[in-house]
């Protein structure tokens, strides 16, 4: 089996009164590929063949690459398939298992793929999920390609995600300047998967190896946290902090009156981080309190634990201390929401709170070190003073660069030690 381990990073002590304690906890895994042989792992690729995805600007050639690129990278032995989505979902090519002559055949259905109709994601989501309960694979993963807003009921889409959540993962990748990034947020939010922006259809073939091979590369089919907290106790949020933002707090199963699962989805050798804060009830000065306990889950089978402790003491120097970690997320979770309302309230003419949010965004980013958020936020604004958050709205942006920002707000760069 792969292996696991925790590591906690927390100031531990609180001041007469307090009753909040907040832990980063890092999970490591490492050889990954050793459960590859007990899950079985199912693939399908959502193309959008809607009419605005036809030529001059090459969206619906470079999806036919994008997708044949995509289809090489699969593992001999892994159930795929792919959808064309339109006003509907059609199955272009049928599940099979991958192997040289299957993947010729699908390649060459795909080379043939043309774009007609509307855009309807609620449905495709639909099919796909419909695909993998044939397969029984237990690691399930789609990615899903789209260029244009939702044209469902408003009542579909969330109502489909609501169904979905857990039966799959699923990476969103929106190309040009005419989708919405909150729409497939929301989608990669339900689905334990990335957004992303392709603004030039050119790098889609890139871009679709990259999320294949990453796919291939995990072979634990699914993990949650589990997070037990004492009674009395509330568990405020849960959420991943690196290399991406995700709250769970909302995804948590219960397990018992104590305990709570939050999933993660599927993992490769890598590391992630998770911010856990816990309200536990004040106690006197001098208590020492276990106040959670977070383990990594898989199958049912706890592969690491760490312990998130608190002290209350009368020592300020010990209560005021704040761990580099815990400030770094905290700051980096701020930031996403700042780009966020920041860019919202632009869309609406509010330039004063737009200048607002942003402002403090790159304040944050620089505070952070964040640079990759420090130079597209540079494409949207002036900055004066990072230090003190001083910006100005630059005029006729490229709303591509505001995408760009948008969707990588919640990346994050890992605390420095």
């Amino acid at each position: 089996m792969a292996t696991w381990t925790s590591d906690v990073f927390e100031n531990e002590y609180l001041a007469d009164g307090a009753d909040e304690v907040h832990a980063v906890v890092t999970v490591t895994c490492a050889d990954a590929a050793v459960d590859s042989a007990s899950n079985a792992a199912a693939e399908v690729l959502i193309i959008d063949t809607s009419g605005s995805m036809r030529d001059p600007h090459s969206k619906i050639t470079s999806a036919r690459k994008a997708a044949a690129v995509a289809i090489d990278a699969i593992a001999d032995g892994t159930y795929f398939a792919v959808v064309a989505g339109a006003s509907d979902a059609q199955v272009r090519c049928p599940l099979t298992r991958a192997d040289e002559q299957t993947r010729r055949e699908a390649k060459t259905a795909v080379s043939l793929l043309d774009a007609n109709g509307g855009t309807a994601i609620g449905a495709w989501l639909r099919c796909a999920d419909g695909l993998f309960e044939e397969t029984g694979a237990t690691k399930r993963h789609a990615i899903l390609l789209t260029d244009g807003k939702n044209g469902e009921d408003p009542r579909v889409l969330p109502a489909v995600l609501e169904q979905l959540q857990g039966r799959f993962q699923c990476d969103c990748r929106g190309v040009g300047a005419d989708w919405e990034v909150n729409e497939l947020r929301r989608v990669a939010s339900a689905l334990l998967g990335s957004v992303d922006l392709i603004a030039d259809p050119a790098s889609m073939a890139d871009d679709f190896a990259s999320m294949m091979n990453a796919s291939m590369a995990k072979g634990v089919a699914a993990a949650t946290l589990r997070v037990w907290a004492p009674q009395g106790a509330e568990v405020m949020f849960v959420r991943q902090v690196a290399p991406e933002i995700a709250d769970l707090t909302a995804k948590r199963a219960v397990v018992s009156e104590l305990v709570g699962d939050y999933p993660t989805g599927a993992w490769g050798d890598e590391s992630r981080d998770y911010h856990v804060a816990i309200r536990v009830p004040p106690k006197p000065v001098g208590t020492e309190q276990l106040a959670a306990r977070v383990q990594i889950v898989v199958r049912d089978q706890v592969q690491a634990s760490g312990l998130v402790r608190a002290t209350w003491s009368d020592d300020a120097t010990l209560t005021t201390r704040i761990n580099p970690a815990v400030a770094h997320y905290t700051g980096q979770t701020e930031l996403a929401s700042a780009i966020q309302d920041g860019l919202a309230a632009k869309a609406a003419g509010d330039d004063a709170t737009a200048t607002v949010k942003l402002g403090r965004a790159a304040q944050l980013a620089a505070a952070t070190n964040n640079d990759d958020a420090t130079a597209k936020l540079k494409k949207v604004v002036e900055i004066e003073d990072a230090e003190t958050g001083t910006v100005r709205l630059k005029k006729n942006v490229d709303k591509l660069d505001e995408m760009a920002l948008d969707t990588s707000s919640t990346k994050t760069t890992r605390v420095k030690p």
